[in-house]
């Protein structure tokens, strides 16, 4: 049997032990004493000891024991779940303030008869998540899209889907001024070093654009940014204050826009729901897993690809100095010697990489990543805007419609002459491509993207007749669902 400490009252003589006043009645004094050590030792120390009394040293050692252990408990308790605490506290902060609602509630489960055991059952259990799944449940919360594409293959028309929404914050082409500053030469075809070299910069930017940081493309702008204003920002038609305004080329956006305040511009950023961005900067879609990946970013890649025939046809006319052999080709007949092949052969190696990996459906892709025809987009732009709305989880938003509904049915004499305009009549401009180009010149294209051509659906044709034959549609009915 366990020994007990007795309060005895007793008479004014002193025996052995120590008197101590009594709390209830003042007038009598109480012995205590003690005999053997026991387990109540710890609970009388640690109430009567410090003030009162002598403590044996085995007193002291429980508790010293007992101390470690409320304080090793207590440590355990916040580290394992800190978001209950802090709820059940009041000390949460804004930040976590529907995370507490869904915690405390599940806390608050009982098992049946009202008892603690299932609020014991989650205690015992390991953390649910680290603080970053804290941060991705949030996230009913910011959508970010990433437009993937390569030059002239209607991705600024595509930008636009996204720029005439008004809660989405819409950025045209900021890895423009990264290249600008890591890669100042021109040329359209880089070595591979080159390339990685511009990719790590692009995907740190992309990284802070997305999260609003604007200020850290002002490293990048030439001449920097004093007072955070420019009018150097490459930017057509991608003002808050102009959405509705679409410019033909960037040199009217600078006579017109005016300079840009970036603080301004990250306040505009932080009032949209979502973020878009537009680039042609990046070679495939491997290059952004590291971006898929972060749970934080909650980011969609739109692949947009289109057939390389018009990509280059569209090139020859858009960017005269550097296709001007290609041009020379078409006029004479004849292939230069020194054409450079490569300008339209990284075109098609690109993205049949970038596509066969999201064809194979890696579990990194899952619910991230779509394919987008332009000639489909070009033909149906209604249709396939809610679907590419649908993937990413967005409304349709009325103004969209609208600004498809004028700038889908425009003249296309009229539009041929504005190298970067997005208002067009669509559907005859998908495949004009093939009264633009020699039949030699498209042969020469489609031996060198032939597995590109058979992945997307685009026919191939060798005789002239064929060629102009417009009513005879060179792309085949295919679709190209999603991964969710």
């Amino acid at each position: 049997m366990y020994s007990e400490r007795r309060l005895v009252f007793a008479p004014a003589a002193e025996p052995h032990g120590r008197f101590i006043t009594s709390p209830s009645q003042p007038g009598r004094r109480l012995l205590l004493t003690a005999q053997t050590p026991t387990r109540d030792s710890a609970v009388c120390s640690s109430c009567v000891c410090p003030a009162t009394m002598q403590c044996s040293w085995k007193s002291m050692v429980l508790l010293a024991l007992a101390s470690i252990a409320i304080q090793y408990t207590a440590m355990r308790t916040f580290s394992t779940k800190p978001l209950s605490l802090l709820c059940s506290m009041g000390l949460a902060t804004a930040r976590y303030s529907v995370n507490c609602s869904i915690d405390l509630t599940r806390a608050s489960q009982r098992a049946p008869g009202g008892s603690d055991r299932g609020l014991d059952k989650m205690a015992s259990r390991p953390p649910a998540s680290p603080p970053s799944s804290l941060l991705a449940h949030n996230a009913s919360r910011r959508t970010h899209i990433l437009i993937l594409a390569t030059t002239r293959s209607g991705s600024s028309f595509v930008g636009q889907l996204f720029n005439q929404h008004p809660e989405v914050f819409y950025l045209f082409e900021p890895l423009y001024h990264v290249q600008l500053a890591l890669l100042p030469r021109p040329a359209q075809s880089r070595s591979v070093v080159e390339r990685r070299v511009m990719l790590g910069a692009a995907r740190d930017l992309l990284r802070s654009l997305y999260h609003c940081h604007l200020n850290s493309l002002e490293s990048y702008i030439r001449p920097r940014p004093a007072n955070h204003s420019t009018d150097k920002l490459f930017r057509r038609g991608a003002s808050p204050e102009e959405q509705s305004l679409v410019l033909s080329d960037e040199g009217e956006c600078v006579r017109r826009c005016g300079p840009l305040n970036v603080l301004l511009a990250v306040d505009a950023c932080r009032a949209k729901r979502h973020t878009a961005i537009k680039t042609v900067r990046v070679p495939q879609i491997s290059d952004l897993r590291v971006l898929i990946e972060d749970p934080k970013l909650n980011l969609k890649v739109v692949q947009l690809v289109r057939d390389p025939r018009g990509i280059l046809a569209s090139r020859i006319e858009t960017f005269r100095d550097t296709y001007r052999l290609w041009r020379l080709w078409r006029s004479t007949g004849h292939r230069p010697h020194n054409l450079d092949l490569g300008q339209i052969n990284t075109v098609c190696e690109d993205f049949l990489r970038s596509v066969s990996t999201g064809l194979a459906r890696p579990a990194w892709l899952r619910g991230r990543y779509m394919i987008l025809r332009y000639e489909d987009l070009a033909r149906f732009p209604l249709q396939k805007t809610r679907e590419l709305y649908s993937f990413l989880g967005l409304v349709l938003d009325h103004n969209v419609e609208e600004w498809i509904i004028n700038n889908t049915r425009g003249s296309t004499d009229q539009t041929s002459r504005q190298k970067f305009t997005t208002a067009r009549d669509s559907a005859a401009n998908a495949e004009n491509w093939r009264t633009k180009l020699s039949l030699d010149m498209v042969v020469y294209t489609q031996t060198a993207c032939q597995p590109l051509l058979e992945l997307l659906g685009y026919k191939t044709v060798f005789h002239p007749r064929e060629l102009r034959n417009l009513s005879h549609s060179l792309v085949e009915d295919r679709t190209f669902l999603p991964m969710l």
